[in-house]
């Protein structure tokens, strides 16, 4: 396949193939039509047929080429899976296109600082897990390094002190970026504000600037309430200190923490089945 496509790469090749598909042609009667000369022409059907895309005859004095129709095929179906992949519905592309409009929108808004103070958000989830199960995965680094970011990325750095004036560092890369040496993709620093716990967690997170300057500060309120089958995670996020270039933060919010929330659903819910599981096995 990387020969073929190296092969149709050139646009002179490309004249030729196309030559080709509409009847076998000596080489030259190619040269003639391609407007070229017929050593450069004879070089490029060499490398057609290299590529297997081309084959040839000799016939007399003449050198005729056909096309082969199945590598053509074949790189066609290639194309074609990788647009269905890509046209798949949900999954990363998507967000990718959501987050493109909305940064979009963002940007035009962003005209002077305090632009965007007082936006609030809610997540609500119901999540598996007693309220003392979640609050372990909303406060503890280890659990909170399963979950606290997008699908796309990982916690490379994480601090969360969970004591009223505790201290927050969240640092995240991309999530195939294994040896750490692509650029950080984000980092936030804030304080704990309020901890009650199974009950309430409060806190202030400030997303920091490539220059090192706060974007913005989220002021987020998590409330925790017991319900027959697990727990109900009601998270209200708000806010202050928007400056112009925290456009491209604030466009991803929605779709960024909304994400992770999903992520700590769904541990919630292997770590229950596997829970579940084990205590199945011990009392056989």
């Amino acid at each position: 396949m990387d020969a073929l496509l190296t092969a149709l790469g050139d646009s002179a090749r490309w004249r030729l193939v196309s030559l080709l598909a509409e009847r076998p042609r000596s080489v030259g009667v190619l040269a003639q039509l391609a407007e070229a000369r017929q050593p450069q022409t004879t070089k490029h059907l060499q490398a057609l047929e290299r590529a297997g895309v081309v084959t040839s005859q000799r016939t007399g004095q003449r050198r005729i080429y056909a096309l082969r129709p199945a590598p053509l095929r074949d790189l066609a179906a290639a194309l074609n899976r990788l647009a269905d992949t890509a046209d798949q519905v949900g999954g990363l592309r998507e967000t990718y296109d959501r987050y493109g409009l909305s940064l979009h929108a963002e940007r035009l808004a962003a005209e002077e600082s305090g632009w965007a103070d007082g936006r609030s958000f809610r997540f609500l989830r119901s999540l598996t897990g007693r309220p003392e199960v979640v609050w372990r995965h909303l406060t503890e680094t280890s659990l909170l390094a399963r979950w606290w970011t997008p699908d796309d990325l990982r916690v490379s750095e994480l601090v969360f002190e969970a004591r009223p004036g505790g201290r927050i560092v969240q640092e995240y890369r991309d999530a195939e970026d294994a040896d750490g040496s692509d650029l950080v993709v984000g980092r936030a620093e804030g304080v704990v504000d309020d901890v009650r716990p199974g009950e309430r967690l409060a806190y202030r997170l400030s997303p920091l600037l490539p220059g090192g300057g706060l974007a913005f500060t989220a002021h987020v309120d998590l409330g925790l309430r017991p319900t027959d089958t697990g727990t109900d995670l009601d998270v209200r996020y708000r806010i202050t200190d928007s400056t112009v270039d925290s456009a491209d933060f604030i466009a991803g919010i929605e779709i960024g923490f909304g994400q992770s929330l999903d992520k700590l659903a769904a541990t919630l819910a292997a770590d229950s089945y596997s829970t579940d599981d084990t205590d199945t096995r011990s009392t056989k």
